[in-house]
This record gives C-alpha cells, sequence and structure tokens, in this order.
C-alpha cells in the first residue's frame, strides 16, 4: 500500500510549483468539460498545458484541494504500482469533499495505468492524463479507454510560439516591415538552430539543455524502458539516421552503415530500435507516395521531431536543419498527409507532396544555378503528369519571389514565412 502522507506531500507539493509557474499561450486547447491523454516529445511542454489549465480552473474558483495532481516521475513515488491507485482516490476523499480534478503526469511509468484512466472516466470523474510514448495512443490503448478521452499531441515550440515566448512580433505589420522582417529572420536563425524545446529559452547555451532532454529520452524512456542490450549500437544509429535526413533510409541501408563501423546487431533489432524511436517521438517518417506497399514501409525518409535534436548530430548542418524543420512544420499542419515523392518511372523527385492539397514543396538552402535544374525541374515534371497539384513551392533560407516557366508559377519564399503561413490555418 501506498504511503498517503507521501502521496499528499507530493500534490502540495506540485500546487506550489504549479501557482508560480510562468506560462506562456500554447495553440493547444483543453476543454475543461472532457477527458484527455496528452502526449508527445518529453519536455515538449505537455504539464505546463496542464499547469495552464489548472491556474485557470482556480481563477474562476474551483478550491486547490480539489487539484489531484501527481507527477509519475516524482522519485517519491519510485515503487508505486497498478494497486496503488486506489490510493489517490482516498487521498482524494481526504483533502475535499467535492469531487477530484485528477492530472496525471507522465503515467506510462506506471504499468497497467489505464485500467485506472477507464475506472476514473466511468465514474464520471475528470481527468487529464499525459506521457511521452505513443504507445498511449495506440489501438490497443484506444480500445481499453473507449473513447473516454480526447487525445492530444503536443509539439516543441513551433516558430510562431517560439516568437510569442521571446516576445517579438510578426503581425502583419512586422512582416512586411524592413526592422521586423529584420527581427523575425534573426529569431528564426536561433530557432532552426537550437529548436523549440520551450526550456531552453531560459540557457544561455541551449544546446546543453537540448543534450540532456536527449540523454534522458535515449536512456530513459527508450534503453531502460525496452531493456535495450545494446546501448551503445542505438546511440549510433540515432547518429546514423541523423547523417540521412535529406534521403531514404531503409533498415536494410542503416544495418549495413552499422555493420561497416564495427556494430554487429541484427536487422531485426535496427527495426526495432527505430520503432522505438518513434514511440518515445524522437523521430519520425515520412512515406513516399508512389511505392509499392513493402516499399512504402521499408523506405521512408526520417526526420527529427525537434531541429535541436538534429543539431547535437551534424557538423555541416544548414541545409538538412532546414529541410528537418519544414518537415517538423508540414507533419504537424498536415500528419499523415504528409509525404515525400520519388518516381523512377517519370524521374520525379519532390521533397515534400500533399496529394489532398494539390502541393508540392522543395528544400533547398540556396537557389543557385547548381540547384536550380533539380528543384525548378522536378516541380515542372510533377506538374506535368499530376493536374491536381495546384501549388508548387520552393522554400529557402532566405530568397523570396517567384519563378514562371512553362507556363507554370513556382513560389520562392523564406523558411520563415512559410513556417507562419503553416501555423495561420
Amino acid at each position: 500500500m501506498m504511503n498517503r502522507e507521501i502521496l499528499k506531500s507530493v500534490i502540495f507539493d506540485q500546487h506550489e510549483i504549479i501557482r508560480n509557474a510562468d506560462i506562456v499561450h500554447r495553440r493547444y486547447f483543453l476543454d475543461s468539460q472532457a477527458n484527455y491523454v496528452v502526449t508527445g516529445l518529453r519536455r515538449a511542454g505537455k504539464s505546463t498545458l496542464l499547469y495552464g489549465l489548472v491556474q485557470d480552473l482556480v481563477a474562476r474558483g474551483v478550491d486547490w484541494r480539489r487539484i489531484i495532481y501527481i507527477n509519475f516521475e516524482d522519485e517519491r513515488l519510485a515503487e508505486f504500482t497498478l494497486s496503488d491507485f486506489n490510493d489517490i482516490l482516498v487521498v482524494q476523499s481526504e483533502l475535499s469533499d467535492e469531487e477530484g480534478l485528477f492530472f496525471l503526469d507522465e503515467v506510462q511509468n506506471i504499468d497497467g495505468w489505464e485500467k485506472f484512466a477507464r475506472r476514473l472516466a466511468d465514474s464520471g470523474r475528470r481527468a487529464y492524463i499525459t506521457g511521452s510514448n505513443a504507445k498511449m495512443l495506440s489501438t490497443q490503448i484506444e480500445t481499453t479507454l473507449g473513447g473516454r478521452y480526447l487525445t492530444r499531441y503536443v509539439t516543441p515550440y513551433r516558430f510562431d510560439e517560439f516568437l510569442d515566448a521571446t516576445g517579438k512580433q510578426y503581425d502583419e505589420a512586422a512582416v512586411y516591415s524592413t526592422s521586423g522582417k529584420g527581427a523575425i529572420s534573426a529569431a528564426f536563425e536561433s530557432f532552426y538552430v537550437d529548436g523549440g524545446f520551450p526550456e531552453s529559452l531560459r540557457y544561455g547555451m541551449p544546446r546543453e539543455y537540448v543534450e540532456s532532454v536527449y540523454q534522458k529520452v535515449l536512456l530513459g524512456d527508450i534503453v531502460a524502458r525496452n531493456n535495450v542490450r545494446n546501448p551503445q549500437a542505438m546511440r549510433v544509429l540515432m547518429k546514423k539516421v541523423a547523417e540521412t535526413v535529406h534521403n531514404e533510409a531503409s533498415s536494410t541501408m542503416l544495418y549495413g552503415m552499422l555493420k561497416g563501423v564495427g556494430y554487429k546487431v541484427s536487422k531485426d533489432s535496427v527495426i526495432n530500435y527505430l520503432a522505438m524511436a518513434q514511440e518515445a517521438y524522437l523521430i519520425f517518417p515520412v512515406r513516399n507516395a508512389v511505392a509499392k506497399f513493402i516499399e512504402r514501409e521499408g523506405n521512408p525518409k526520417y526526420y527529427f521531431t525537434d531541429n535541436g535534436l538534429l543539431n547535437l548530430f551534424l557538423s555541416k548542418k544548414e541545409p538538412a536543419l532546414l529541410e528537418n524543420e519544414v518537415a517538423v512544420a508540414m507533419l504537424d499542419r498536415y500528419g499523415d498527409e504528409l509525404c515525400y515523392l520519388k518516381s523512377p518511372k517519370n524521374g520525379i523527385d519532390v521533397d515534400f507532396y500533399v496529394p489532398d492539397e494539390g502541393l508540392a514543396v522543395q528544400v533547398t538552402y540556396s537557389l543557385s544555378e547548381s540547384a536550380n535544374p533539380r528543384e525548378v525541374g522536378n516541380l515542372i515534371k510533377l506538374a506535368q503528369v499530376d493536374q491536381n497539384v495546384r501549388r508548387l513551392l520552393i522554400v529557402t533560407k532566405e530568397e523570396d519571389g517567384s519563378i514562371e516557366k512553362d507556363g507554370l508559377k513556382i513560389e520562392v519564399i523564406p523558411a520563415w514565412r512559410y513556417l507562419l503561413e503553416l501555423a495561420s490555418k
């Protein structure tokens, strides 16, 4: 049985943390009359999102003693198991005669948590749950919860949120004025290199903070939780994945890359490691829109969920970071509709393609003479064979304008402007 005095200490200590939290408004809305599972990369801002909701509830008159907020990464709960969940209800009844509001943070640490979550919902109690593992949104979990919870996937700051958090204006006047554009462009320099982890803004050296997050994800969320027997191979695999940004990366290719540097792991292990990294929201795949089914599963492009993470691995980094940031922003906007397109039959190679939107996007650091034929030529070929394509776009680091060729118009747009456009949709 869990020591209930410890549970009370955890709850009241958390109240103090929430009272003192400085909340930056995020794009996510949580209905106070619904139950939620909030998931996403570690340190992306899931807990802070709940802190903001608690502050709003208290501002509307909810008594603090009704707020049962438990962070399951608190070391005082290291021995907590499924059988201890009922003690949370007992403690809540001791704190208040009114119905409790339950906030269970990083609850994936407790095996079987979904049974308690379902019990809360079935009894009419309001509950908000966070976790850093994609298995929390698996079909099995969704079946167990039976539609009783809404889901929210939270990312690190997107560029508009980064500007909000750093006090930069990006309204129409700022976007079109010389000084405003300069300030936004300068902010993007920091954002696309260091990434968007909210707490990293407090650090003079954000890279060190991002490194600590990466180690926690790798060693805690991946290696320890999955009992990975060769942690060093997992480390090297993530470095090799980073080196493939821009390109297709089959498990066979990555297996060969590991073997080439002396790591004797099986191909099945490589496949499992990639799945673990995706479950921890470290990386995500973008599929080929025109490949056969088996190729779609085996030959994605992999991107990192935050540029700060990718930046840990690269030396020649600018082009890869630019494409990675566009991939993250487009995934946030289009979800599983986002593809790339590589067709040996037509010789077409397009970085990003959203068929339902009729959108084709190439990303290049600079539209130099050497880059121009590839970026422009592939978009033109695609438009000539796919009548559904309505917008052709080249995203660059700084260049702006348009290109007219073969009766088609191709927009050229700086990345910061495109990220703001995506955020406004």
